[in-house]
């Protein structure tokens, strides 16, 4: 086994698994955001049938909406998980290094490990698209007042009622209250939160790789290439950068990072280790009782659906789920076919809607 190609198939593996980590949140939160809704929807109601027109100001509602303490539910709910990230991802990256290298390197080079504590904080002080941590929970309680607050400026103007106002904030039943003004607000805390989670794992990666850097060469950036890849990830994709981020044999500017260089963004990255003879082992073979090889070659590139292909069937059905592993394995549908062009798995039931399957 060569560490580096191992090294290169748990980072995309890692991040398949946050991704579901990702979407259980955001459907968390957004069960939270609903019962915040329904709160923000009865204070507005009270607000609007004590007030006249006349004497109503927007100034003040804003202020009650952002007195809610089921809206600050939310961003407790998602700086808590991300603690709890911290804690995980400090794990993860030691446990990894930890089983894969050599003990000859490990008796060499022992391995250091960050604080989940560290970890927090850096992530808190360190921005991500744009703003800080902090920042970026304010603005989801405040984008939802300010939102409220709008759709009630647009009712008065227009002459509505409290009823009317209402159903344009909260939207109506029978669209399952799609059609408010309050659903492209979760939309945004869907984004935040997948940028948020990324932006975690990205500090955790980072500080450890920093604080043992004695062992990494550099580090590379591996793009997930399909129909809906943008042309920054695509240019950067295998692109080899320094422990602080400086262009290696290239002159493309390492940016914000896989995974935090736009929203959404589905970068991600591997270290490549350096050899036995560069760490300073004078040995050019893989010793007796060793169980991988310090060869500090960069892994061949392999696409994503590439790589699903090579996994081991329990792999492919924690990924694909049993029946759509099957189906991969016996060649009944070609292995993209799986995924919508932002990434998303289809069900079982959305492939045979689009004929795909049986």
């Amino acid at each position: 086994m060569k560490i580096n190609k191992k090294l290169r198939d748990e980072a995309i593996y890692h991040r398949i698994s946050l991704v579901g980590y990702e979407n259980n949140l955001i459907k968390e939160s957004l069960k939270l955001l609903e019962i915040v809704d329904k709160e923000l929807t009865a204070q507005l109601y009270v607000a609007l049938e004590d007030l006249s027109p006349s004497d109503f100001k927007i100034s003040r509602l804003e202020s009650m909406l952002a007195s809610s303490k089921s809206l600050k539910s939310v961003t407790d709910y998602l700086l808590g998980e991300l603690s709890l990230l911290s804690e995980h991802e400090s794990n993860y990256q030691y446990s990894l290094f930890e089983s894969l290298l050599p003990d000859i390197v490990k008796s060499k080079y022992p391995l250091m490990q960050i604080s989940p504590n560290q970890i927090f904080a850096a992530v808190k002080a360190r921005p991500f698209q744009g703003r800080l941590l902090s920042e970026w929970a304010s603005n989801i309680e405040d984008d939802r007042v300010k939102r409220v607050a709008n759709a009630v400026r647009t009712g008065y103007a227009t002459g509505e009622t409290t009823e009317q106002i209402i159903r344009r904030v909260r939207g109506t039943r029978k669209n399952r209250y799609h059609d408010g003004v309050l659903e492209a607000s979760k939309r945004n805390v869907s984004s935040v939160i997948r940028s948020a989670i990324s932006h975690t794992a990205a500090v955790a990666r980072e500080s450890f790789g920093n604080a043992n850097n004695d062992l990494i060469k550099s580090k590379q950036w591996l793009s997930t290439l399909d129909i809906g890849t943008t042309p920054m990830c695509i240019v950067r994709d295998l692109k080899q950068y320094s422990l602080d981020n400086q262009p290696i044999d290239h002159d493309i500017p390492y940016g914000a990072g896989p995974g935090r260089l736009h929203f959404g963004c589905r970068s991600v990255e591997t270290f490549i280790l350096k050899n036995y003879r560069e760490l300073g082992i004078d040995i050019d073979e893989v010793p007796t009782g060793t169980r991988a090889s310090m060869d500090g070659q960069v892994p061949a590139k392999t696409s994503y659906i590439e790589w699903l292909q090579t996994q081991s069937q329990a792999r492919q059905e924690q990924i694909l789920g049993i029946e759509r592993a099957r189906l991969l394995r016996n060649g009944e549908i070609a292995p993209e076919s799986f995924f919508t062009r932002d990434g998303h798995l289809l069900t079982l039931n959305e492939l045979k809607s689009l004929k795909l399957i049986d």
